[in-house]
């Protein structure tokens, strides 16, 4: 009998390779919205939500191949990696996808930031599968302003005026969050790679007749660039990062994981920095700063070192 119905409560602190993957997968992430804006310059948001599925489907069904790992074969399995695929793959892409053709990337990793807020939320009223503690609170909202500072108020000058964009891109954050929720209830059983092929191929099953129905895809005209970048995303973005998250989601719990949005718009700072060039202002390292002090008080050690009473004397 599986034990995947069991939800332990999650306090656990994070230890330094769980940090680390977290970082990786900001890392990786963080470029997510960049490759968004280059492939929708000539293609329409679900085929692109659909080509980043597609060609992760390949690249894991390669890896699987590699690995030895089986694929399940009973109907209640493929259920599940179905429902994860639509929550964690086919919605989030679409919508945010869809919103980036009126909203900046900018605004949008704000927008999407909101996902560990909606985590918590889920994860300790609605699943049971987490307890809400001060640090726990207090960290993501401190990370969540650190993301608005270190955008900056240019980006947040648009809000309002796409207000429709702006809400699908908070469904899709609330999709995530649901997604996390979910597959620790319910894919604890398979492996990560096995989870990853199962979520993305049953989501390029979803979107493909959707994007042949709404989009024509065979008239547009894709460059290289667009090639290039839906090549980024689906086998670095997606076939990598994924079996990463899953790892993750089982070491880490679901409000813990969800800690990689607000690492995301650090990624496209220091991108900018290192590869373009740029030379941010002070709010962008005020943001990183507020970002560093609310994960330091999810993870704990530093309050207890500040405000823990010493047992000396």
């Amino acid at each position: 009998m599986s034990n995947t119905t069991k939800n332990p409560i999650i306090n656990q602190r994070m230890d330094g390779r769980s940090w680390a993957g977290i970082a990786l997968l900001g890392a990786v992430w963080g470029s997510s919205f960049f490759f968004f804006e280059v492939a929708l310059d000539t293609l329409g948001p679900i085929t692109v939500a659909f080509a980043r599925v597609a060609i992760a489907a390949l690249t894991l069904l390669a890896l699987l191949r590699i690995a030895g790992d089986v694929l399940p074969t009973d109907w209640r399995s493929w259920r599940a990696l179905a429902i994860m695929g639509v929550l964690n793959n086919a919605i989030p892409f679409t919508l945010i996808a869809w919103a980036q053709v009126t909203i900046e990337g900018g605004l949008a990793s704000i927008l999407n930031a909101t996902t560990p807020i909606f985590s918590v939320v889920l994860a300790v009223f609605v699943a049971g599968q987490e307890s809400l503690t001060t640090n726990r609170l207090v960290g993501v909202l401190l990370g969540f302003g650190g993301v608005i500072v270190l955008i900056g108020p240019g980006a947040l000058s648009s809000l309002g005026v796409s207000a429709g964009s702006q809400g699908l891109v908070l469904l899709g954050a609330l999709s995530y969050a649901t997604a996390a929720i979910f597959a620790r209830r319910h894919l604890v059983a398979h492996t990560p790679l096995v989870t990853s092929f199962g979520q993305v191929a049953t989501a390029a099953l979803v979107l493909l007749p959707l994007a042949l129905v709404f989009e024509r895809p065979w008239e547009a005209t894709p460059t290289l660039a667009t090639w290039g970048a839906l090549l980024a995303i689906g086998t670095l973005g997606t076939a990598f990062a994924y079996p990463l998250y899953f790892l993750l989601l089982r070491r880490s719990g679901a409000t813990n994981l969800m800690l990689v949005t607000l690492i995301n718009p650090v990624t496209a700072l220091l991108l900018g920095i290192l590869i373009l060039g740029e030379n941010p202002d002070w709010t962008a390292f005020a943001g990183m700063g507020l970002i560093s002090a609310g994960l330091a008080t999810i993870d704990g050690r530093l309050t207890d070192r500040l405000f823990k009473p010493s047992s000396v004397g």
